[in-house]
């Protein structure tokens, strides 16, 4: 349905892309992946005719609509929310207008008469007339109230519009869909919602994604950015990841006979498959896999940062007790009454519909602000480091990245430049790389800053605020396997559910009424009836 031939994207000596030829087939859904600047935003918007190539063609079958998850959130501020997912469907949208300005024409003509008549055979073929309740429906189930279905959009918060934005790449079942970082800004029950609805989606669907849940729960291939070229593989991400690792692993074993090397992949493509749950989207996923020819795949050429949380001591038993915490801004109440008495090797998911009182409740913690009442005592043992969500004061002196860690070294072996050299290489800056400057990186590379300066801290407390903020794939795998070894004790609120799945055993969720506190993992606590009860009732 989708085709793309001879594709070559090349930014001065920089070649992105070199003679790709790829297509992709209704009924799957792609996941595309690469490293940070491998071209994969640059990739959607020559499919979607957004940028030009220096050569190849972008070939959709005739009479094939393909719609795109709009990323500028201001676009539709002047129509109402209604209209604005109409609008998904162009060709329909225009029907609908043209019909609507015949109909409003004071001196109508039998030539308008006509007209009409011809536009609405095409509106009835279109299910036109079922248009409205269909967009009401998308806008229902993504969150958006009835009330707000004839607001302009000006007058919706940022999240709302993401959810209308939506509404309007769904809009009308097309033919390929492309979401560009669908989940960002969504809530869990949201993002939950999406997966139910593109897991029976029959046609073709092309997502670019940092959440590995969401790339696992909807994707029946990846789409891997690699050398310039991109190759599909069956299968989701973690299918992709650890089939990866194991090739890299077995190149290196150089002594290995083939015949081990091709009986351990086969053992664990079969694993794979038989973990494969039974519905109907992950049946003919397991059946895809069966069929995966072994020699397909293919070690990465990915780097991965070498995160490594080490404690410098082990702390005692007590390690933070809250008595009766509560913060507001201004008059609002972000939480109140927060009990908690955390224990050695608690690893605690924080959670809050309000991002703003996750923030507020770090910065309490780390003694930034005050609460509004209450208060807190640290174990005597306890040593904490933090990553909060906005470090932008971090970065601000134009100095290189070894000055800017030394300033966090504590002796003079940490001093030492092959020290801190060696620091900032497990997190890819190797070489001159070490020699940039701390006010001009970007946000991921601010992030392995960051981290960087808490592994030097050796701490046995960790506070993370959405760490995975501004990371890719590779580096956001590396940091969850990390925290899942941590010895310590974790207290981390994030937007990844893969995050906050793996890690979790215990959940805390602030709300303005007081808070839960329950010893579960997040999908128990998300999807258990008698916590759901008890949450509306405490909103």
């Amino acid at each position: 349905m989708l085709s793309i031939s001879n594709l070559s994207v090349q930014f001065g000596k920089r070649i992105l892309f070199d003679e790709v030829n790829v297509s992709f087939t209704p009924g799957n859904c792609y996941g595309i992946i690469g490293a940070n600047g491998a071209g994969k935003s640059t990739f959607l918007k020559i499919i979607s005719g957004k940028q030009e190539a220096n050569s190849g063609t972008v070939y959709l079958e005739p009479g094939k609509r393909l719609s795109i998850l709009e990323q500028n959130h201001n676009a539709y501020d002047r129509n109402n929310v209604l209209d604005t997912v109409l609008r998904g469907n162009k060709i329909l949208h225009d029907v609908k207008s043209e019909m609507d300005n015949l109909y409003s024409k004071e001196n109508f003509s039998d030539a308008d008469g006509e007209r009409v008549g011809v536009l609405q055979v095409t509106f009835e073929e279109m299910n036109g007339w079922n248009a409205d309740s269909e967009a009401a429906t998308l806008l229902s189930n993504l969150g958006i109230p009835e009330r707000l279905h004839y607001s302009p959009m000006l007058e919706l918060d940022g999240k709302q519009k993401v959810r209308v934005l939506l509404a309007q790449a769904l809009f009308g079942n097309p033919d390929v869909l492309i979401m560009d970082e669908p989940t960002n800004d969504l809530d869990y029950e949201t993002i939950m919602w999406l997966e139910q609805f593109l897991a029976n989606y029959e046609n073709t669907v092309i997502i670019v994604s940092h959440d590995r849940h969401f790339l696992d729960a909807v994707c029946t291939h990846i789409s891997d950015i690699d050398f310039g070229k991109i190759n599909h593989y069956s299968g989701n991400y973690t299918f992709w990841y650890e089939s990866s690792q194991l090739a890299t692993r077995q190149r290196a074993q150089q002594n290995k006979k083939s015949e081990e090397k091709k009986k351990e992949l086969q053992e664990f493509i079969s694993r794979f498959s038989a973990n494969v749950a039974k519905s109907k989207q992950a049946t003919s996923r397991k059946k895809m896999i069966e069929k995966l020819d072994i020699e397909e795949i293919k070690p990465s050429s990915r780097r991965y940062p070498a995160i490594i949380f080490e404690q410098e001591r082990q702390a005692g038993d007590q390690i933070l007790n809250i008595e009766n915490l509560s913060a507001k801004i201004e008059e609002q109440v972000l939480f109140k009454n927060v009990h908690l008495n955390l224990s050695k090797g608690d690893k605690v998911i924080i959670y809050s519909k309000d991002s703003r009182a996750t923030s507020v409740f770090y910065d309490i913690l780390m003694g930034k602000i005050q609460a509004h009442s209450g208060k807190f005592n640290w174990g005597i043992t306890t040593n904490q480091a933090y990553l909060p969500v906005d470090h932008e004061n971090y970065f601000k002196e134009n100095v290189s990245l070894v000055e800017w860690l030394r300033k966090y070294s504590r002796t003079e072996e940490e001093r030492e430049e092959v020290f801190l050299r060696g620091f900032l290489g497990k997190m890819l800056f190797s070489g001159e790389e070490a020699l940039k400057k701390s006010n001009v990186l970007s946000g991921g590379e601010k992030v392995r800053c960051m981290l960087s300066k808490m592994m030097m801290e050796r701490a046995n407390v960790l506070l993370l605020n959405e760490p995975t903020n501004h990371l890719d794939l590779e580096s956001i795998t590396a940091f969850n396997n990390s925290l899942k070894n941590f010895r310590g004790t974790i207290l981390c609120s994030t937007s990844d559910h893969a995050f906050s799945q793996t890690l979790g055993s215990r959940i805390v969720e602030l709300t303005p009424n007081g808070v839960i506190d329950r010893h579960s993992t997040f999908d128990e606590y998300m999807t258990d009836p008698k916590i759901k009860e008890l949450r509306l009732k405490m909103e």
